[in-house]
């Protein structure tokens, strides 16, 4: 068995080695082309560690590290019998960066050729992948990643014994996208979903990863329990609408707001005849008030100012999981603003101050642009959360009256 199998990698990208070399040695730039989760220190003796969704990981640290020319450091992935070595030079060429990649000290014998094979086609992509990125700020494995067409919802032991539903792990459908795959295979809030394309699911990272593997317009089968009735229905997957992203801080912060006004006139009709005992009113004891509705929209807005300053700051923070929407918080947002007209205002401040943090956007930040698409994304994208949960609070004002 040969110790030094070596692969080696070229890429020509159009942007600053600057760019290039963070996208090495910094954690948030490492998510958005790479893998799915990262710790880096960068420093010589500092950890590099990878995750990604389907369960590879590997495991090192940064041996030499010279800005903008040269970044090594050693990889030992789940299954290696020992560390190789990773060397990234760079180099500036024509308006851009050459990368010259080369992984080194490999296992090479004839028991490892298909993880030097899988090695070599997973670094080949994501190259690619960190060119559009850092190109265009496109990551190619969202952008060609095709979509269900549904809203998710929390999905833990009570929820599963309330629904009658026989197993713990699982994705919860809050709602479906009009016009796509889970509307048309009659997918419907509360079915759980558990396998997909012949891949077990049990949260969203099993999800992202199971979706990755597919195609736009593949049909899949979908597991899922309704209740405790376990089915599988056939789905065509849908493409994944793209919208456009301004190019300017200033325009990105335009288009939010003239969404949020749009989302402000839909609930100023909906509050208009609605009183407020009927907005106090749960149509059932596990299901949102619209009171308590409007309270977790602030919540997602707080979220938003949370997330937006930790990827404008360059480190985004790592959860183990998600631990749902608590109601002690909900209760606290509603005892500080008992009234619909308070509860109101309080998600306009919240909205207002989101545009407001938009439109000043540093321009370092605009200039990282993988970080930049996935902030405009997210802002910009129709708002399916809000449009749901317009629709429950109707459910629910309808259901007071119904009484």
């Amino acid at each position: 068995m040969s110790p030094d199998h070596v692969l080696t990698f070229t890429e020509q990208v159009n942007a600053p080695a600057k760019q290039v070399y963070r996208a090495f040695t910094n954690s948030t730039a490492l998510r958005e082309w790479l893998c799915d989760e990262a710790s880096a220190v960068a420093r010589a003796g500092g950890r590099i560690y990878l995750w990604w969704n389907d369960g590879y990981y590997s495991s090192g640290e940064y041996q030499i590290l010279e800005p903008e020319e040269e970044i090594r450091f050693t990889w030992r992935a789940k299954d290696d019998p020992a560390a190789s070595l990773v060397k990234v030079r760079l180099s500036k060429r024509d308006e851009g960066t050459l990368i010259e990649l080369e992984h080194s000290a490999l296992e090479s014998g004839d028991e490892r050729q298909e993880t030097i094979a899988e090695m070599q086609k997973a670094w080949e992509s994501s190259l690619k992948n960190l060119v559009s990125v850092l190109e265009t700020g496109e990551d190619l494995r969202f952008v060609n990643r095709p979509m269900l067409g549904i809203t998710l919802d929390d999905f833990n032991d009570e929820v599963a014994e309330k629904l009658g539903v026989p197993v713990k792990e699982g994705i919860r459908i809050d709602g479906v996208v009009d016009g796509m795959g889970a509307q048309a295979a009659g997918l419907q809030a509360d079915d759980v979903l558990v396998g997909l394309a012949g891949q077990e699911v049990s949260d969203w990272p099993t999800l992202t990863n199971a979706l990755q593997r597919l195609q736009a317009g593949d049909e899949i089968d979908v597991t899922l329990y309704r209740g405790s009735e376990k089915r599988t229905v056939k789905m065509t997957l849908s493409r994944r609408p793209l919208p456009e992203i301004p190019e300017t801080p200033a325009a990105l912060a335009q288009v939010v707001e003239k969404k949020y006004e749009r989302m402000e006139a839909a609930l100023d009709d909906f509050f208009a005849e609605v009183s407020e005992e009927q907005a106090s009113r749960k149509p059932v004891q596990d299901i949102w008030s619209p009171k308590e509705t409007l309270a977790h929209l602030i919540h997602g807005e707080r979220g938003w100012h949370t997330w937006m300053a930790d990827l404008v700051g360059g480190f985004e923070p790592s959860y183990d999981d998600w631990g749902g929407n608590l109601q002690a918080r909900i209760d606290a947002t509603i005892t500080a603003y008992p009234t619909i007209a308070e509860l109101r205002e309080e998600l306009r401040r919240n909205c207002a101050e989101t545009v407001a943090f938009l439109a000043r956007l540093p321009e370092e930040f605009v200039a990282r642009k993988g970080s930049y698409w996935r902030l405009g994304h997210n802002m910009v994208e129709q708002p399916y959360h809000f449009n749901q949960h317009l629709d429950q609070m109707r459910s629910a004002v309808e259901s007071a009256l119904q009484r």
